[in-house]
């Protein structure tokens, strides 16, 4: 729309910010953006007028009015929206106090932690030996070597899981891996410390290797592995000087390598340690592979050990939430999906698992009338409890 940078996530006032946003939703129609807004103004403050430049001033004062209320604070819109658990994304080094004390908080929702790993793959990245030497300290080991750096992992991830967490996630733009010796991933990684820049090929057998021990402590201790595969991130160098790495511009990268993702995931099963793995893909060509994928690597006893993780980002809208709903239809298995989940750094955003559960039902309530799905409200009641809430909780806390 050409707003400036700086009303989106600079240092405009919050009133301007929101005055440009008004002004920009009617010009959304057809994005979920404008979806999203109309439910999170209706579920969280029961407004039902559309946001626009002749409403802003309404909107903003009936918003904040109900904001300054108890009911608006944190626990108050999680309860609104029946959340049972949330998961917040944590990176290695980050302070977990607060789930400490959330732990201990009469009335407070379940929050646990997931681990975000993706300072460990970044091994390009000028700040890899200082963040190595940063956990190590954490830990209280020295990272010099392979061995330190990945007792120093375990240390860590144990006081991950001693807060609950039973998650991890990476993203990862351009899945490079291959089969790598530990040995070799040993040399590459103490060539690294000393501070020798790798080669492509050297920086991506390096990556493998962590990755791969990774995943199999995963497996030990029982967590579900997450892999974002397919974003586009490196797009305008100006707007991201302007806006940052996060910004918001990045873009669909290109198709996954399946020959990479399954060597990954049979490397893992070989050693037995294919944890849960749930795979998002940013690009829907992908979607008929990674619905496949789901019954490559099956195990006796466990539902959708593999799945093809819901729209994710820029799939995550009512075409690209109904396509990845048909195709898992279609290739695989719809009733073992663990349904939908939100990254959005909003607590506002719960509101998407209610527009996640509208195009599921429309779309199940189509095949009933097309004469694809049976009439019969048992079968389908249990297949939308399954998508909406069953799977997830069993797949992800199964011993609870």
């Amino acid at each position: 729309m050409g707003v400036a940078e700086r009303y989106i996530s600079g240092d405009a006032e919050p009133y301007e910010t929101f005055l440009q946003w008004a002004a920009t939703v009617p010009r959304t129609v057809g994005n979920p953006l404008y979806h999203w807004t109309a439910l999170e103004l209706k579920t969280y403050f029961e407004i039902v007028e559309p946001l626009n430049p002749d409403t802003a001033p309404r909107v903003w004062d009936a918003c904040n009015a109900q904001l300054r209320e108890p009911s608006h604070r944190a626990r108050g819109l999680l309860k609104r929206t029946h959340v049972e658990c949330v998961c917040s994304s944590d990176l290695f080094l980050d302070d977990l106090g607060a789930h400490h004390a959330l732990a201990d908080t009469p009335g407070a929702p379940r929050v646990l932690p997931s681990l975000r790993a993706d300072d460990l793959l970044a091994v390009e990245a000028s700040a890899f030996p200082e963040f190595a030497r940063a956990l190590g300290a954490a830990a209280k080991v020295s990272v010099d070597d392979l061995a330190g750096l990945l007792a120093a992992i375990e240390q860590r991830l144990d006081v991950f899981a001693a807060h609950g967490c039973r998650l991890s996630d990476h993203g990862i733009n351009h899945l490079d891996y291959s089969q790598v010796p530990q040995t070799t991933t040993a040399m590459l990684y103490t060539r690294r410390m000393t501070g020798e820049t790798l080669t492509p090929t050297e920086a991506a057998q390096l990556r493998s290797g962590l990755l791969f021990e990774l995943g199999t402590t995963y497996a030990r201790r029982g967590w579900t592995m997450q892999l974002h595969l397919g974003a586009q991130r490196q797009t305008s160098t100006r707007l991201r000087t302007i806006a940052g790495p996060a910004g918001g511009y990045a873009t669909i990268g290109g198709t996954t390598e399946i020959a990479r993702l399954c060597q990954f995931l049979d490397d893992l099963e070989c050693a037995g340690a294919l944890p849960r793995t749930i795979l998002y893909t940013l690009n829907p060509a992908d979607n008929a592979a990674f619905a496949t994928l789901t019954g490559s690597f099956t195990q006796e006893g466990v539902a959708g050990k593999i799945q093809f993780g819901p729209a994710w980002w820029f799939n995550d809208h009512a075409l690209g939430i109904r396509q990845h709903l048909e195709t898992l239809a279609h290739h695989g298995l719809l009733s073992t999906f663990i349904g939908m989940t939100t990254d959005s750094r909003s607590l506002l955003s719960m509101s998407r698992h209610d527009y996640f559960r509208r195009i599921l039902c429309d779309y199940v309530g189509e095949q009933v009338e097309r004469g694809r799905f049976p009439a019969d409200d048992a079968l389908l009641t249990d297949l939308i409890r399954r998508i909406s809430y069953e799977n997830a909780r069993t797949f992800l806390f199964p011993s609870s």
